[in-house]
């Protein structure tokens, strides 16, 4: 059976899918052609097309601007989809367009226009990977893991999805911020920009610009993947647990892949701006569309612009960011995409880490949250550029071959002072000293990864295999000058951020620190039954870490310099999926662990690096055809030499922590999630995380980290005459933290924050929302950092108003 869809529009506009080229004829299956029975009432059109497509099996994406409200008439009787389709859309001034095998999107109706619809189906309702225009909190489609094509389902992995639509929501305008609410993480701030990530109760450094690997090294005081703006993503894919597979040497906390918006074979735009506490202002215009007549060329271009003070005293921050990516169809099988991102972030009055945690009787600190360790006039400018490119070939028989490249390159200066050394005195605040200096510094992070991918037949059955070649260069380049301001005293009491600025004497050393890792890699993905998938794959590399801090003549410091090469090491990964039913799946998986390590004992030696195995088993379901998904994880991690801080400091420094290698360290927790629309119009995401590492005598190490982390989140458009507005809130609840050291023990309680929402749609083009954060305005300690020794406090009450066009 055949149906004929035509459209007579101004292709002049350009605005057209791939429908628009001759008028499409699309091709069904009869089966699920034939009429069906509908008992939809009247009411907004987004719930009227939810329940349409979960009654007829289309998969409809739309935004949440384009249905803003409209309402449908409801569909009551047995129809065609072509009737279904024209019933359920009258009077809204929409249509529908295919842009897949299995998915179709809402547009305008041009002027025109005519719309011939037979009897139309698709096969299944999944979402694709693509969250932007869905309005959903979940996906269809995730490779981070694993670098096949799965559902969060088929996974055998804990992976979370922080999609457009929750970003949104939330007004998650950095990549913290939305890690902040992603599942089972903790964030914790180092100073003003640079934070730790912890997942599983270790710090993930391993971050992905669409799946090729990039590193953060904190202590470098670079950090251009956390300090990110997210206007330019589509989504933040979260992978929990040992990655050795996509990332080579790496600790079992996690990766983070960052996905990028692409172009559009539609034109779309939107124009936001807003403006919030602490005088703080942004604005945002995204623009996307083909460049052609026939939509080969296809653009996009992403503009954000922020500025603010803060709840910290005398710090105000500006950042811009800047997007543009092209993809090219050279021909019907080769997809070429070039692109770049820039951000310039340049904050004021940063500190190089916050205030003393303890007095010198041992005693914790407590200064107000707007106390501010830096200067005045200290500051840390830092530029990133992006550039990346990819080639996507098809092959004979469904295969592909992708070649795809991404060069981050990062510079900053600073000029720091920070009161944040030393034990001041409780009662005359004598004791303290400033830390900090200027300098310049550099990274570069060089990435490239050719992959095959496609289906085999054996025994009789269909299977899936990847293999590629990877390759990564990290180089970070620190300059800092030789002054006098290291362990020059002050009074903590005193302290009104002015003080004179640093005298330079010259270079004080180079810091160079490279790392280096080429692989091999092959991912199969063997289904020996309907309901039975078996995923093994094996990564081969090689690695080598370099690290030269020299101090330069006269000066007659101690150097601190390593150098670790490892050739050949094999991180093999397995994994099953077995279907219980149509929902539910359960799964095991177990890969290795390989992290060498920069950290050094109290005697200067750098620790060997770490080893060990990461297993985890869960139960996965897909509900409302995956509009909604559940996991249940449960896991353990097993390592030796595991770097844990002694509270000291390494010989011969100021400010480096010393550590100590610990074997037999046990890692066992539990995650727990559900996310997803699971009503009309009513989105939730809630977590429950548990995580407690202990050494060979049981005793629990790395209680900087929370053992248990709950996390909730939901909106509802509301019904009726109410049905322009969106509210929603949520809670992140954390259990203790504490941080022993030789200065005395420093505790955070449990504590939880609550946030609100409230967004009015005053046409369907224009939005307005209002976002409130930590309502009741809880005063609580977000870190406690045991490399220097310090607490941040996290942010209290503030309130962000924000307004968005889309067209």
């Amino acid at each position: 059976m055949q149906v004929r869809i035509t459209f007579f529009s101004r292709c002049a506009q350009r605005t057209a899918l791939a429908l628009c080229i001759a008028g499409s004829i699309l091709r069904v299956e009869p089966a699920l052609a034939k009429p069906l029975d509908y008992d939809i009432r009247s009411g907004t059109l987004a719930g009227a097309l939810s329940e349409f497509a979960a009654v007829s099996g289309v998969m409809i994406t739309f935004s949440s601007e384009q249905t803003a409200g409209l309402r449908s008439p409801g569909l009551q009787g047995r129809f065609e989809l072509d009737q279904g389709f024209a019933r359920v859309l009258q009077g809204s001034g929409l249509r529908v367009v295919q842009v897949g095998e299995k998915r179709f999107v809402l547009a305008k109706t041009e002027n025109g226009a005519t719309l011939e619809l037979g009897a139309t189906s698709i096969n299944a309702a999944d979402l694709g990977a693509t969250t932007e225009g869905t309005g959903s909190y979940t996906t269809g489609s995730t490779n981070t893991a694993t670098k096949l094509a799965l559902s969060l389902r088929e996974t055998p992995q804990t992976v979370s999805v922080m999609t457009r639509q929750r970003i949104e929501d939330q007004q998650l305008n950095t990549l913290s911020d939305v890690l902040k609410q992603t599942p089972g993480l903790s964030v914790q701030n180092i100073d003003s920009e640079r934070v730790n990530i912890y997942s599983r109760g270790y710090a993930i450094e391993s971050y992905q610009f669409d799946g090729i690997p990039t590193s953060l090294i904190v202590q470098t005081s670079a950090s251009p993947q956390s300090m990110t703006d997210t206007a330019i993503y589509d989504r933040v894919e979260i992978v929990r647990g040992a990655t050795g597979l996509m990332t080579g040497a790496g600790d079992p906390s996690g990766s983070i892949n960052l996905i990028r918006k692409r172009p559009t074979v539609q034109f779309q735009g939107s124009v936001s701006a807003g403006a919030g506490s602490w005088d703080t202002y942004r604005t945002e215009v995204d623009m996307s569309g083909p460049l052609t007549d026939d939509a080969r060329l296809r653009g996009r271009a992403v503009m954000a612009y922020q500025q603010g003070n803060s709840y910290i005293d005398h710090y105000q921050q500006e950042k811009q960011t800047y997007y543009g990516i092209l993809e090219a169809d050279l021909t019907d099988s080769t997809l070429l995409t070039l692109g770049f991102d820039y951000q310039k972030n340049d904050p004021r009055g940063v500190s190089f880490a916050s205030f003393p945690l303890f007095y010198s009787d041992g005693q914790q600190t407590d200064f107000p949250r707007s106390t501010n360790a830096g200067a005045r006039w200290s500051y840390r400018r830092q530029n990133t550029l992006n550039t990346f490119a990819s080639l996507e070939q098809g092959l004979v028989n469904d295969w592909k071959l992708k070649v795809a490249v991404n060069n981050m390159y990062s510079a900053r200066d600073y000029s720091l002072a920070s009161l944040s050394g030393g034990t001041p005195d409780r009662e005359t605040g004598e004791g303290a000293y400033l830390y900090g200096g200027d300098g310049y510094g550099s990274q570069r992070q060089l990435g490239i990864d050719a992959m095959a991918q496609g289906p085999f037949e054996l025994f009789g059955r269909e299977h899936e295999l990847v293999f590629g070649l990877s390759a990564s260069e990290f180089h970070d380049y620190s300059d800092p000058d030789d002054d006098d301001l290291e362990m020059r005293p002050d009074n903590i009491y005193q302290w009104d951020n002015d003080t004179a600025r640093p005298i330079s004497v010259g270079k004080l050393m180079n810091d160079d620190t490279t790392i280096r890792q080429d692989a091999a890699y092959l991912v199969a993905r063997f289904k020996p039954a309907d309901d039975l998938s078996l995923i093994v794959g094996a990564r081969v590399g090689n690695y080598s870490y370099k690290k030269k801090a020299i101090y330069n003549p006269p000066y007659t410091r101690s150097s601190n310099s390593a150098e670790t090469r490892e050739s050949g090491f094999v991180t093999p990964y397995a994994g099953v999926v077995y279907d219980l039913n149509d929902i539910h799946s359960v799964y095991a998986s177990y890969t290795k662990i390989y992290k060498p390590q920069a950290i050094r004992d109290q005697s200067g030696r750098t620790l060997e690096p770490r080893e060990g195995d990461n297993y985890e088993i869960g139960l996965k379901s897909e509900f409302l055809d995956g509009r909604v998904n559940t996991a249940l994880a449960l896991y353990a991690i097993k390592q030796d030499n595991l770097g844990v801080a002694t509270g000291e400091t390494v010989e011969g420094t100021v400010r480096e922590s010393a550590y100590r290698a610990v074997a037999g360290a046990k890692t066992r927790g539990i995650d727990m999630e559900i996310y997803g629309e699971v009503l009309t119009d009513w989105n939730v995401s809630a977590s429950y995380s548990h995580s407690i590492t202990k050494d060979a005598d049981h005793e629990r190490i790395r209680t900087e980290a929370p053992a248990n982390l709950v996390k909730l989140w939901t909106t509802y458009r509301l019904p009726g005459e109410l049905n322009r507005l969106t509210v929603g809130g949520g809670m992140n609840w954390q259990s203790g933290l504490s941080l022993t050291t030789s200065e005395g023990k420093a505790t955070q309680q449990q504590y939880a924050v609550f946030n609100l929402l409230a967004r009015y749609d005053v046409t369907p083009a224009l939005s307005a929302s209002v976002n409130v954060n930590n309502v009741f305005d809880k005063k609580y300690f977000s870190a406690l950092d045991p490399t220097f020794f310090t607490g941040y406090y996290g942010e209290p009450r503030n309130v962000m108003f924000s307004t968005r066009y889309a067209f």
